[in-house]
């Protein structure tokens, strides 16, 4: 008799097909490679869930379960104030829950699966639920993290001490997702390191479609366009606040260099972002193929000076042999070296200084991008990255079969 394939319950907050951003990439991504492990069922916990177009192309490629949307349950009441700030077991963390029939309807669920993989730790909290049977909990950012750099960067005392209490309340919950899960994983060694390295632990980069594979190798458009691009979503506030930045603080010293510069910004809302200095910004919003954009790029900036866990830009940049101009937060968590694989710059001079050189060096420029796609090939696909994914699932199961 053959023997039966493990059943796999996919949670996560946003349909794997609903978008083209980082944690839809890396949800589309994780689900396909669980398939080598078990047959897969996708369920989606928050807002997004209500998203009929997102559920029917989800629905073309994998086993579709509840959709759950949630509730909002802000916590008003100074019991439910204190009780979130001091408590790390209170789950309303994010004033969203899941209603007690969903919850219920969930639970019920359980003994279908044979392993439980959740998305962020925002899925498990909003679903109202502390100890996760046959749970693998894959953390794409952590939280405490992103409290962390966002304090760093801000310029009020008053926001500093609010994101302090905010970044103690959230480490206080990431000290106990061990007790919670059976297994984890992370972006970066980095992330492991910082989260105690925990043997049940595993690491899965961030990565990007195999670009060589699908169409050939890309090819890069004439670098006298001296264009500079940026991709990312203008509703996730450190992709705003990094273009503002780069805006305000770099693009000025840039234009002084090269006065015929122009900078690309893609991604939604991106047409309707307010910046201080527009000379020469095509600001494209959502591009639905933006390989043909970037082909015509002379660099791609990474001015991420805040958020937690692995910028996927810095893998696409790679794929496209893009060169890279990034804040050593928005290459966190990729082996990479300056000079070697892009360039890296903390300080707004630092950091026109770097496009600058990429722009005058367009020969160096280009065997700086070869190297990083070398690197990209080698760690960063996700047919690369899937070894570890089917491990870290084994690993779950192998865990959860033995207690």
């Amino acid at each position: 008799m053959r023997e039966r394939r493990p059943r796999i319950l996919f949670l996560t907050s946003s349909w794997p097909h609903g978008g083209n951003f980082g944690g839809q990439i890396r949800s589309l991504n994780l689900a396909r490679a669980l398939r080598a492990v078990g047959e897969v069922t996708v369920s989606v916990i928050g807002s997004a869930a209500e998203d009929s177009d997102a559920r029917r192309l989800t629905e073309g490629e994998f086993s579709v379960g509840h959709a759950m949307p949630g509730i909002l349950t802000p916590n008003r009441s100074l019991t439910a104030k204190l009780r979130r700030a001091f408590d790390p077991r209170w789950l309303n963390v994010h004033g969203y829950t899941l209603s007690r029939e969903d919850q219920r309807r969930l639970q019920e669920t359980f003994p279908q699966y044979d392993l439980i993989w959740l998305l962020n730790s925002r899925t498990a909290n909003i679903a109202g639920i502390w100890k996760w049977p046959h749970a693998h909990l894959d953390i794409d950012d952590v939280p405490s993290t992103y409290a962390r750099s966002a304090r760093l960067a801000s310029r009020s005392v008053l926001e500093r001490m609010k994101l302090r209490i905010e970044e103690t309340m959230l480490r206080r919950r990431e000290v106990l997702f061990p007790e919670r899960f059976v297994t984890l994983s992370v972006c970066s060694a980095a992330d492991k390191a910082y989260l105690g390295g925990d043997a049940r632990m595993h690491v899965i980069p961030n990565g990007f479609e195999d670009v060589q594979g699908r169409a050939g190798a890309p090819v890069r458009a004439a670098d006298e366009l001296f264009r500079i691009g940026f991709i990312g979503l203008q509703s996730y506030a450190p992709n705003r606040r990094g273009v503002e930045w780069f805006c305000a603080q770099v693009w000025p010293s840039i234009k002084k260099a090269f006065p015929q510069a122009r900078l690309r910004l893609v991604g939604r809302g991106s047409e309707q972002l307010a910046l201080s200095d527009a000379r020469d910004v095509d600001r494209l919003g959502f591009v639905a193929d933006a390989s043909a954009e970037i082909a015509t790029w002379s660099l791609m900036i990474v001015p991420v000076r805040e958020g937690g866990g692995t910028r996927i830009k810095i893998a696409e940049g790679f794929a496209r042999k893009c060169p890279v101009v990034a804040t050593p937060l928005g290459a966190f968590g990729y082996e990479v070296t300056d000079r070697v694989h892009l360039r890296l710059a903390e300080s707004a001079p630092g950091f026109a200084d770097a496009c600058v050189d990429v722009l005058a060096n367009p020969s160096e420029a280009t065997r700086m991008a070869e190297r990083a796609f070398a690197a990209y090939q080698e760690k960063w696909t996700w047919e690369a990255i899937r070894p570890q994914i089917v491990e870290a699932a084994q690993d779950c199961l192998r865990r959860s079969m033995a207690k």
